[in-house]
């Protein structure tokens, strides 16, 4: 069964008239003539009821009619799917953010998607570090990743998209937490809260901080992710130096407070340069031209 017929049958069946369907489908009436019986003789019944007066359906015509219409709009409508997947405006986009960055930038690159983009579904993992991100795009179980530079090899593309400061984050019964000013030189005697993975960035910025300050911090618990990092120290396990952009989150038992000494670290969204994708890059200048990110 051929999609021409269907159309053919289609038009008659609304015209009821072999010259009318025929001057819409711009052929030539006996070729239109020809094409439906082909399809009834393909079918085995007749589906129009022809006379030398006029043309009508029979029930079988009725009812094919009707599921031809249905299937051909919905042809249509997965042709229009098709091609808007292929210009990168429709799809899925697996992206992954690293922990602080998803309590701030999480919404803003939602929103975004959202308004100028509503075909494009976004697949979040939040809560990662960078060294797991980094290989959920080497592994193409990710998209695009919102995370902490640098990163090694230039397989992955790194676009920098802010800089943060890092603040304190303190048990709210800490002897530190009404202090007015406070610096990286104050934190010498205190345990610390970080990240378990050795590679993390955050980790290495709080080090080389208090290494500038005169001590190496004393790492007396781990977390495999800023949730439970928040949530020791809210059990009074330690301290912790952490990206300005946690501050989004708010949780029972933990201060925030800024300090002075301590280095910036930078966010970036990243992707696999060899995984090019039509649909990243319409997301990246979606997000470009919504003035989210400087890129």
């Amino acid at each position: 069964m051929e999609l021409r017929h269907l159309e053919h049958f289609v038009a008659v069946a609304e015209e009821l008239h072999f010259g009318r369907a025929a001057a819409r489908l711009r052929l030539a009436q006996p070729a239109l003539s020809q094409s439906v019986r082909q399809l009834e003789a393909e079918l085995g019944v007749t589906l129009l009821a022809r006379t030398t007066r006029q043309v009508s359906l029979t029930p079988s015509g009725e009812f094919f009619y009707r599921e031809t219409v249905r299937n051909l709009e919905s042809l249509e409508s997965s042709a229009r799917a098709v091609r808007r997947i292929s210009d990168g405006r429709a799809g899925l986009i697996r992206i992954g953010f690293t922990g602080t960055a998803s309590f701030d930038r999480l919404p803003i690159i939602a929103r975004a998607t959202k308004q100028r983009l509503p075909g494009v579904a976004l697949e979040i993992h939040g809560d990662l570090l960078t060294p797991g991100l980094v290989e959920g795009l080497r592994t193409n179980h990710l998209d695009l990743a919102v995370l902490r530079p640098p990163v090694a090899g230039d397989d992955i593309v790194v676009r920098n998209i802010a800089t943060e400061k890092l603040v304190l984050a303190l048990p709210i019964d800490h002897r530190l937490s009404t202090e007015p000013a406070l610096e990286v030189s104050d934190l010498a005697y205190d345990d610390f809260v970080m990240y378990s993975d050795t590679h993390s960035a955050v980790n290495d910025v709080v080090t080389r901080s208090c290494r500038a300050a005169g001590f190496t911090p004393r790492r007396e618990h781990e977390a495999p992710g800023t949730s439970v990092l928040l949530a020791l120290v809210a059990a009074g396990l330690g301290i912790a130096l952490v990206p300005e952009s946690v501050r989004a989150l708010t949780l029972a038992g933990v201060v925030f407070r800024d300090i002075s000494g301590a280095e910036t670290i930078d966010l970036a969204l990243a992707w696999n340069r060899n995984q090019p994708s039509t649909l990243v890059e319409t997301l990246l200048g979606a997000l470009d031209e919504a003035n989210v990110f400087p890129f």
